[in-house]
């Protein structure tokens, strides 16, 4: 699934070929997203001016003179520009057309992201009003973290995973995170000081800092390819590495999964 840095980056790859365009039309070629893409999209999309391209969390949110055009990438989704209309292929879901044949292509075999449009005010929409803070914002900050975690017996990779006390940290950068730290992810949150917190925060923003910058080198790819930003898999030092030696101390990393999600760390380096 793409991760607050992959949704970024594609943010960043999208933003200079869309700005001031009139969508001429939308092309659904597909409703059945996660959500039932609405009517009103095709509708009031049409004709409007793109003023703002931003991210909330792991949310694009398309800002136009007509209204807010919200997108998830879900699973699998991902984004493209074409300089030139091409025969879509079978999970080439949705087509926003702006002049000269150039046109904003949504690529997603699973469906299930989503395609959404609101008229009011998009902080208040039902999917991003409960949020928590950026955490590459000035709101986050380990005086934050410690204050919302008092009294708290969840673990604290659950925690900072939590939408609502912080946007957009996923499993792949909680697990680096804390393993940069030094805290172990299964540790109550409610049990960690504010010294500690002060130091993941750090960790929190250097980790998605740098997987932005590492996923900017793919930045010229987002014209005419599969719309995809590189990941950061060379640089992950835990993630996807359960079993082999921990790159500071040497000790073996061990995993374990909670649902499908894969927690790695080092007995010896986090506690």
């Amino acid at each position: 699934m793409p991760e607050l840095p992959e949704v970024e980056t594609t943010r960043r790859g999208i933003e200079p070929h869309l700005l001031g365009q009139h969508i001429r039309s939308v092309e659904v070629r597909c409703r059945r997203l996660r959500w039932p893409v609405p009517a009103a999209l095709t509708k009031h999309a049409a004709g409007a001016r793109i003023e703002a391209v931003r991210r909330r969390a792991k949310y694009l949110l398309l800002d136009t003179s007509n209204g807010t055009l919200i997108i998830h990438l879900g699973m699998s989704g991902s984004l493209r520009i074409l300089d030139r209309p091409e025969p879509p292929g079978v999970h080439d879901h949705v087509d926003l057309h702006f002049g000269a044949g150039r046109l904003l292509r949504y690529t997603d075999p699973r469906r299930f992201g989503a395609w959404l449009w609101t008229t009011g005010d998009s902080d208040r929409h039902p999917l991003l009003a409960a949020l928590g803070p950026e955490p590459l914002g000035e709101r986050f900050d380990g005086d934050y973290l410690y204050a919302r975690s008092r009294g708290r017996r969840l673990a604290v990779k659950s925690f900072i995973m939590d939408s609502h006390t912080v946007a957009g940290v996923g499993n792949i950068y909680a697990n680096e995170a804390l393993f940069e730290a030094g805290i172990h992810p299964a540790r109550a949150a409610g049990r960690i000081g504010r010294a500690r917190y002060r130091r993941l925060a750090e960790t929190i923003r250097e980790v998605l800092a740098a997987a932005i910058r590492q996923g900017g080198t793919t930045l010229r790819d987002f014209l005419g390819s599969d719309g995809r930003p590189g990941y950061f898999q060379q640089s992950l030092q835990v993630y996807g590495r359960g079993g082999e030696a921990c790159p500071r101390c040497g000790a073996r990393l061990r995993e374990t999964r909670n649902g499908q999600r894969s927690t790695v760390y080092c007995p010896r380096c986090q506690r």
